[in-house]
């Protein structure tokens, strides 16, 4: 072969190479797998709206008890913390003195009123002045009223409660010297059935529940009352409903908090005063909510919730959501998300909004949980 020859044949070798490697680099790569994703697909179901307001309770009635007459305290006839029933005699007071000044004023009644009838019959004849008269009659009339004094001072040698209640310490014992007007009380009594609930809350929530209460979305208990259950301190539900009245309110200047009484039957004695508790108001049943796990909402800058969907092209699709509140582990959701929506709430770091994905279901939400 000539070296011509040869020549030619090398750039021939040479520019097939050049084009063969020309259509290696122009073959396009495979594609990329579309990132995986959890999601949950929502679901509409009822839902009980409800306002929670913190409180304490509150004896229904209190009475303090004080002796009415002075005298030295000769017996205490009830057991502390026992309850006690209204009339029931709580102590004895020495009565020796009260029962001689009574028999001093039957004597003393008795004489005038034989004096005043003898001189009734005296000045028909005007063998006696009718001044004189007068005067008889005046004392027989001052004698009927010492003696009636008398009388009571001897009934409140017995010491009486004067309402039905749960009775605390006693003060005094046997021995002790009381005195009519003292300022300390022998003992106090608080009727616990039914109790009151003092609940506070801002006074701009005040109108809030005013409207609800007129608009009906709270349960009605009579004319200007909402029903209420109560959960106590230990997280309970308290077993008997409630009424919350808005009829009267308190507003405490310093803090703009409103004070509301409920009133609550107690006949198990388990409420007692001073106990924190959380009254709950239903304010409405929502028959479809949606309720969203809180792995799946996200907030901006600016405060707004939004939420990544999977749409039906298996897209992922960006939601504004407006949010109510928070129900446990989720939020209650009123706009931007519908049942059979499938909610992305594993993997957000990995994708935005326009990307292809593969929907699996979510390890990061328990179901159970979340619907509580």
């Amino acid at each position: 072969m000539s070296v011509k020859s040869t020549s030619a044949a090398l750039v021939s070798i040479m520019a097939a190479s050049i084009v063969l490697g020309g259509c290696k680099e122009q073959t396009p790569p495979p594609a990329a797998e579309a990132p995986q994703v959890g999601i949950v697909t929502l679901q509409a179901e009822p839902f009980s709206l409800t306002t929670e307001l913190p409180g304490r309770t509150q004896a229904f009635r209190i009475a303090e008890v004080r002796p009415q007459v002075n005298g030295v305290i000769q017996k205490r006839l009830f057991t502390e913390g026992s309850d006690v029933t209204e009339g029931q005699q709580l102590y004895q007071i020495d009565a020796a003195v009260y029962e001689a000044t009574l028999k001093s004023a039957q004597a003393s009644l008795a004489s005038s009123k034989s004096l005043a009838e003898r001189y009734a019959s005296l000045v028909k004849d005007q063998a006696v002045s009718k001044q004189a008269y007068d005067e008889a009659r005046a004392a027989n009339l001052q004698a009927e009223a010492n003696l009636e004094q008398a009388r009571i001072n001897v009934r409140y040698t017995k010491v009486l409660a004067p309402i039905a209640g749960r009775i605390g310490r006693s003060a005094v014992t046997e021995g002790a010297l009381v005195s009519n007007g003292q300022t300390l009380a022998l003992a106090t009594i608080q009727q616990l059935d039914p109790i009151y609930v003092d609940v506070t809350q801002p006074a701009r929530d005040l109108l809030a529940l005013r409207r609800d209460l007129e608009q009906g979305r709270l349960e009605r208990a009579g004319e200007n009352a909402a029903r209420v259950s109560l959960k106590l301190e230990d997280g309970s539900l308290y077993e008997h409903e409630g009424t919350l009245e808005f009829s009267e309110v308190t507003v405490d200047a310093s803090t703009g908090s409103v004070t509301l009484r409920a009133v609550f039957p107690n006949p198990d004695k388990n409420l007692l005063p001073g106990m924190f508790v959380h009254a709950q108001l239903v304010a409405g049943v929502k028959r479809e909510a949606i309720l969203v796990p809180q792995q799946g909402i996200t907030r901006t800058p600016r405060g707004e919730a939004t939420a990544l969907v999977v749409g039906a092209d298996n897209k992922v699709e960006q939601r504004q959501l407006k949010t109510e509140r928070s129900v446990g582990n989720r939020w209650l959701v009123s706009e931007g998300l519908e049942a059979g929506d499938r909610l992305i709430t594993e993997g957000l770091q990995f994708i935005q909004p326009g990307v292809e994905v593969k929907a699996v279901p979510a390890s990061n939400v328990d179901t159970d949980k979340s619907a509580r």
